[in-house]
């Protein structure tokens, strides 16, 4: 039986039939929704060359490219930060000293439960931090907090005879973390990793509202500072598949990384030979 099969049977035909008719049914929805949002995008003009002559503007294509670079910026030391943090309270949450464990859960408690936007703006105004690290600090204690909990359930969600047999073998607290439970959750927590991480970088347009001069920033700026009969909707146009784009690279990078790892030897199942007479079984059976 395949793996694909193994949970649930085999559709059969009138089961297939109905699905087909689901999914003619979804496609036809879709594409009528679809053709109504170009219909009324072109009733209204916002396809005229008006509304796009400000794009064609040096300008505006650096202030564009100005902001989706601090965008870019602040997404980069906030996921890596982020990453970092949560390896530090994941480690703090399953230590064995009870002290270490109450601060490191009080800690993600904390920081899981306040509003990211709280945060940054208390460490805007209140700490008089700069834009850009008022912004990716907000992001990491948030986005560092929530890892935390998805590394310590990754490392949980690992058989518990790895952790025993390792220890029997003799080897370390860290070294049963480090060889044998962190390769093995790796795999499952990537794409909650990933999907963190995707959020983090849709909270960096929050910085606009600290005026850093981000990707939304400028759409901002291009949308209702210029004369140019307001072109919201084409910069809503223009920003938006981008900021897709971006999260659908990074969901591609998990895809990609997850399978390097089943690919990998290391990450490889070994196929076990068939035991002959007087082979000694694990477990001594």
């Amino acid at each position: 039986m395949s793996e694909s099969t193994a949970l649930y049977d085999i559709p059969g035909p009138r089961t297939r039939r109905r699905h087909r008719v689901y999914g003619l049914v979804s496609t036809v929805v879709i594409a009528a929704l679809l053709g109504w949002l170009i219909h009324l995008l072109f009733e209204t003009g916002q396809f005229t060359a008006v509304k796009w002559n400000p794009f064609t503007y040096q300008g505006i294509q650096d202030l564009l490219l100005r902001g989706l670079g601090n965008t870019l910026k602040a997404f980069g030391y906030a996921a890596v930060l982020s990453l970092v943090l949560g390896a530090v309270l994941a480690c703090g949450r399953l230590s064995e000293h009870r002290p270490v464990r109450l601060l490191a859960t009080l800690l993600v408690e904390f920081f899981r439960a306040m509003p990211v936007l709280v945060m940054i703006f208390f460490i805007f105004v209140a700490l008089k931090v700069q834009a850009l690290p008022a912004l990716v600090a907000g992001l990491t204690l948030y986005n560092g907090s929530v890892l935390a909990e998805v590394f310590r359930t990754g490392v949980h969600a690992v058989e518990r005879g790895q952790r025993e047999a390792a220890y029997a073998l003799g080897m370390r607290k860290t070294q049963v973390m480090t060889y044998v439970l962190v390769p093995q959750a790796v795999r499952a927590m990537l794409p909650t990793i990933i999907s963190q991480l995707v959020v983090a970088l849709k909270d960096t347009s929050l910085g606009y509202l600290i005026t850093y001069e981000e990707f939304l920033h400028a759409g901002k700026l291009i949308a209702s500072n210029l004369d140019y009969d307001l072109p919201f909707i084409p910069v809503v146009m223009v920003i938006s598949p981008i900021y897709i784009g971006m999260c659908m690279l990074l969901s591609w990078f998990a895809h990609w990384l997850a399978g390097r790892q089943r690919h990998n030897p290391r990450t490889e199942a070994v196929e076990a030979a068939p035991a002959g007479t007087g082979t000694l079984l694990p477990g001594g059976q």
